[in-house]
């Protein structure tokens, strides 16, 4: 194997070494999952330092002037840098059957093909244009409003997020939020705080919940807890484009 085909296996090794039968169960339960660790402390780093480089993005969103809570997120320009995409690409396979799994438990028809490049130009299609992956900054107490990232008609409804910081090192608080309309139920509210590096997977927008009377759509939403001391960045991968 080349040196440039080992290292663009490297993330997909990452993705695969995941116990995935345990992540789809996790998921199917609560409608999050933790990943393994998608991103060495490294590259964390890396990441973290782009959010001073106006190049790398294409919009800026101060979350207190938009009253989603407090802190600020940047969408990121595409052709994304290496982490991001080979990290897309090495989880839409996996989260496809999923994702399948959930349409034909609802009774809807799954839109999505084998590729995340078939997806994305399907996007583009509809109108859809606009790049989805999202770094995210939080300071002393700073949150992020309970929210789904829908953007338009075509939805993946899976996505994921990447802790960029050491919890109680270099942030205390920020745990990741879901919170889930049960159908003639409450609310269920679950929360994570993520490890360095590893991924979150979770709900975009419903996902399957089993009862009586079959399967219904259990809306659900996330967001971050306030953070009590530090500094917490995440990037955010989202498998459809906005419009």
């Amino acid at each position: 194997m080349s040196a440039k085909q080992l290292k663009n296996d490297v993330w997909e090794i990452r993705v695969a070494s995941g116990d995935w039968d345990s992540i789809t169960e996790e998921i199917n339960e609560y409608g999050g999952a933790l990943l393994p660790q998608l991103l060495t402390p490294e590259e964390t780093v890396e990441i973290r330092e782009m959010y001073s480089n106006d190049a790398a993005f294409r919009s800026t969103v101060n979350m207190g002037r938009h009253r989603f809570g407090e802190g600020e997120y940047r969408y990121f320009n595409t052709p994304y840098p290496e982490p991001i995409e080979r990290l897309k690409q090495a989880l839409y396979p996996r989260l496809l059957p999923i994702a399948r799994d959930w349409y034909d438990k609802l009774g809807r028809v799954a839109p999505w093909p084998e590729t995340l490049d078939e997806w994305l130009e399907m996007c583009h299609e509809a109108g859809q244009t606009r790049s989805s992956a999202i770094l995210l900054k939080y300071g002393e107490k700073d949150w992020n409003a309970l929210h789904r990232d829908l953007y338009g008609d075509l939805v993946f409804p899976l996505q994921v997020v990447i802790n960029l910081n050491e919890p109680g090192v270099d942030h205390t608080g920020g745990e990741f939020l879901l919170l889930e309309q049960r159908p003639r139920a409450q609310s269920r509210g679950t929360a994570t705080l993520l490890p360095h590096g590893h991924g979150y997977l979770f709900t975009t927008r419903d996902r399957p919940v089993e009862s009586k009377r079959g399967w219904s759509a259990a809306p659900v939403r996330h967001g971050v807890s306030a953070i009590r001391s530090g500094e917490r960045h995440t990037l955010a991968l989202v498998f459809h484009e906005a419009g």
